[in-house]
This record gives C-alpha cells, structure tokens and sequence, in this order.
C-alpha cells in the first residue's frame, strides 16, 4: 500500500471515529464521505472484470461492502439534536463494523506485501480470478460501504419527524 492509500483508509476510519461522539447530518458529515468515494472510484477502478470468476470475487466484495455499510448505518443512533438538526451519533458495533471492513482490505494488502503474494497468486490462477478482479473487488467494496452507510443515515434522518414535518437537510 502507498502512503496515500493508507491515509485514504485513515479518513474513512476517521469518518466513524468522530461520529462517536456525534456529529450533525449537514454539510462535511456527508460530503466528506463522497468525496473521498468518487476519489477512490475515479483513482483506482478503471474496469469491471468479468472472465473467469472475476465477476464473482468483484460481486462478493461488493455485497460485503453495501452489508457492512448498511449494518453500520443501522447500528448507528440517528435523532435530532437540540435544534432539530439530524444527528448522528456511532455506537461501538457501528465502529467495530466500519473498522472491520476498512481492516480487512488493509489487512489483505499487507499479507499480499509481507510473504502472502505467493498465495494469494496461486489462489488466484486455481480459481481464474485476475489481478484486475482482487482491485475492482476492494475498491467497489470500499465505495459501496461508504456509500450506503451515508445513504442509510440520510433516510433515516429524512424520516425523522420534528413539529409535524420532516427535517430538511442543510449543504
């Protein structure tokens, strides 16, 4: 991993962190998270791979992405703050899910790095699954959690209900 794929993991490990003491639904709460997915996205997914089994191993990280990003989005308490602004606060489940996803894909590069890449080559040719599909896999998986966590705390803040109407998220 370079130096900026470890920071890209730090700011999405950041991106709870600091939500454990809470944080309102405006503004960087869920810019932040979207920019830094449509840097990802643009940066390291240049195609879906789909011979072999790639579309497979692309697919399975997908669907562990949107399911711990979504699980993290439920997990995490959602009510209005004191001016009837959406607030978001994490709770320790919400952590440890977002923490596990994160880890894992920084776990995988550095096993890959450090003695794995052997392995993880032969696995590979055993079950025709190309480089392409192991980048696409992580990188969608990054993406999809990030974005359907901020997608299920905005329903969820949408659907909060403060004198008799629903709160307006503000830019």
């Amino acid at each position: 991993m370079t130096t900026t794929e470890y920071l890209l993991n730090a700011a999405l490990i950041l991106v709870v962190v600091r939500q454990l003491r809470g944080k309102r639904l405006i503004g960087s709460a869920i810019y932040v998270p979207l920019g830094i997915c449509a840097y990802v996205g643009f940066t390291y997914l240049r195609s879906i791979p789909t011979s072999g089994n790639d579309l497979t191993l692309v697919l399975i990280g997908s669907l562990a992405g949107v399911t711990l990003g979504t699980l993290c989005g439920l997990v995490t308490l959602v009510y209005p703050d004191r001016d009837g602004i959406p607030f978001a606060k994490a709770t320790g489940a919400a952590a440890v899910l977002w923490i596990l996803g994160v880890g894992s894909r920084i776990a995988f590069s550095l096993y890959a790095q450090h003695g794995g890449g052997p392995t993880i080559e032969h696995f590979s040719i055993a079950h025709s699954l190309s480089p392409e599909a192991w980048v696409a896999g992580f990188v969608l998986m990054a993406i999809l959690e990030a974005l359907s966590r901020t997608v299920v705390l905005l329903v969820r803040a949408r659907r909060l209900e403060v004198g008799g109407g629903a709160i307006m998220l503000e830019a």
